[in-house]
């Protein structure tokens, strides 16, 4: 990662902490919009592909051009993803998607998470004298559900034979790529965080190093893996070889892991949630993710008038992070698995809930000390991409092993990291996301999709843990209220509020912080801190990874764009 530096001011009785490399955005007073606009927007007429990697987005376009449709492509390029950005994806790790399909006129929404190993128990934690589960190693495994959705995904609307889907990453794996500049940054510290796992080590580092920018890495047992994969299928991960190997790593390794555990996973096809903002309706999945906090954000926002307070401003930052606060409260309390809790998500999601919500709301003064909605109302480190195919079915699909490389344990010779969705559990016994056996945790990515008309208007997400409800609304904000095009909707710059408003604790105790970026100017800082606000000037990374392809209808294009704080690209022909 490049350096940074942090200044200190005090200033209106509030506090900025400054961080400024030059990596995203330029002089604090830049205006938004437009001028923080880092390329064209990418516009063709048959298909597109936009994701954070530019070889994993050539793969997906080679499948379109190959005849293959939005869910072919999507696979292609989840899989070239898993193998050129590990630390972020992989097979180790879980999958959701929300999918057009142009013949049903249909959405449809695919939870492909794991569930915790039906050995693992609070119990354990407790006997070891563990009041929160560890980000790293075995005591934060849960199954890994990316290879099941693949196919559930492929079974259901696929056309081409998984086999042409995989083998451009096998050929990768063997070949080898070179790595790009962003991902070099965040493969920098692998050989710290390997210093205890010597199978990540002879995985993910060249001679004991991180690879660098331009150098070429090959990973030779991610590609067997796949072979294996393309050729026997899911029951290779799920019930063959590979759920073998595992199961006996962790076995000797002081995991909790099962064969039954994985020859009993399943995804969900589950139907995603809507609320209708300023006439366009947004589309999230349901718990156990955290999509419908956007819902709920957007439901209190559409009360003000925000065009009229300008983008970047802070009455509308102001009014931002108050709707936030209020439905990341309810997020600690009420996301969960559903299989295991009854939620009240289509109360959280209505419009009377957010009129009630919306009165808690002080317009001049930052709220602390905020706690869940009463929503009963009777008186219930991550990749993304984006497909769109010449007959417009539209795949938006996130997948993710959560912290960089997981639990940074790599079973083996397997090539890919395990991921540590389990550490987003509760350990406390009366949370809805307390850990039980054969459970499934509260989870944090989320993609998404805007219809309008009942046709598909945008298929976007943005990647970054509890960034991405807030990436989301601040890209609709941008695209609906603030009149930007589908790429300086994501250039500009972003806040995230950062608070202890986690599913695993108890609600955020104080106002938190809002970091921005260094394009939000200093007027907007000033009037935050005027409203009581804290303020960190952090650049660098932590707001989101953007990819979006937009729909023109009237003069039958795809507009795309692309993250500038990533490697990617959006291609299209």
């Amino acid at each position: 990662m490049r350096a940074m530096v942090v200044l200190v001011f005090a200033c209106l009785g509030g506090y900025i902490l400054g961080a400024q490399t030059g990596f995203c955005g330029g002089p604090y007073d830049r205006p938004y919009g437009e001028a923080h606009q880092s390329r064209s927007t990418v516009i063709s007429t048959h298909g597109m592909v936009a994701t954070s990697h530019p070889l994993a987005a050539s793969v997906g376009l080679d499948v379109l051009k190959q005849g293959g449709n939005a869910v072919d492509a999507a696979i292609a390029t989840n899989a070239m993803l898993g193998l050129v950005e590990p630390m972020s994806c992989g097979i180790g790790g879980d999958l959701f998607v929300i999918y057009w399909d142009a013949k049903s006129q249909k959405l449809y929404g695919l939870n492909a998470s794991g569930r915790s190993p039906y050995a693992l128990n609070r119990n354990v934690f407790k006997n070891r004298g563990l009041d929160q589960i560890p980000l790293d190693g075995p005591l934060s495994w849960s199954v890994p559900g990316c290879v099941d959705g693949w196919f559930e995904l492929h079974g259901r609307f696929g056309k081409q034979p998984m086999q042409a889907l995989l083998q451009p990453s096998i050929d990768y794996g063997t070949e080898g790529f070179p790595v790009t500049e962003i991902i070099a940054g965040y493969w920098s510290k692998a050989d710290e965080a390997f210093a205890d796992q010597p199978d990540s080590q002879n995985t993910f580092l060249i001679d004991g190093k991180p690879p660098v920018e331009g150098q070429i890495f090959r990973n030779p047992n991610l590609a067997r893996t796949y072979e294996l994969i393309a050729k026997e299928g899911k029951k290779a991960f799920y019930e063959g070889s590979i759920a073998r190997q595992i199961v006996d790593y962790s076995s000797n390794h002081g995991g909790f892991f099962s064969m039954k555990d994985f020859t009993d996973h399943r995804s969900t096809w589950v139907d995603p949630v809507s609320t209708n903002y300023r006439g366009y309706d947004v589309w999230e999945l349901p718990p156990n993710g955290q999509g419908i906090a956007a819902l709920e954000i957007l439901n209190v926002l559409e009360g003000y008038d925000l065009a009229s307070m300008g983008a970047g401003s802070a009455e509308y930052l102001h009014l931002f992070v108050e709707a936030k606060k209020l439905a990341f409260a309810d997020r600690a309390k009420f996301y969960a698995d559903p299989e295991f809790n009854s939620l009240p998500v289509s109360q959280l999601i209505s419009k009377p809930y957010a009129v009630r919500q919306r009165a808690r709301i002080d317009a001049q003064r930052a709220a602390s000390n905020v706690h869940a909605g009463d929503p009963i109302l009777q008186h219930g480190d991550t990749v993304y991409l984006t497909v769109v195919d010449q007959n417009r079915n539209c795949c938006s699909l996130i997948q993710s092993n959560y912290y960089g490389f997981g639990s940074k344990v790599t079973p083996g010779n397997l090539g890919f990291a395990l991921q540590n969705r389990g550490a987003l559990f509760s350990l406390s016994d009366d949370h809805l996301n307390r850990l039980e056996p054969h459970k499934r945790p509260f989870h944090t990515i989320i993609p998404a999709m805007v219809t309008k008309d009942e046709r598909p208007w945008l298929c976007f997400g943005v990647m970054g843990g509890d960034m991405q409800p807030q990436g989301h609304v601040q890209v609709l904000c941008n695209l609906i209220d603030f009149g930007m095009n589908v790429q300086a909707a994501g250039d500009a710059p972003r806040i995230r509020h950062v608070g202890s408003q986690q599913p695993t604790s108890v609600p955020m105790d104080g106002a938190g912080v809002i970091n921005v970026e260094s394009g939000v100017s200093d007027a907007a800082v000033r009037g935050l801190l005027s409203h009581g606000h804290k303020i960190a000037r952090v650049a660098g990374g932590g707001y989101g990874g953007y990819q979006a392809i937009r729909i023109d209808w009237k003069h039958g294009t795809l507009h795309g764009a692309t993250e500038s704080r990533k490697d990617g690209v959006a291609l299209g022909y």
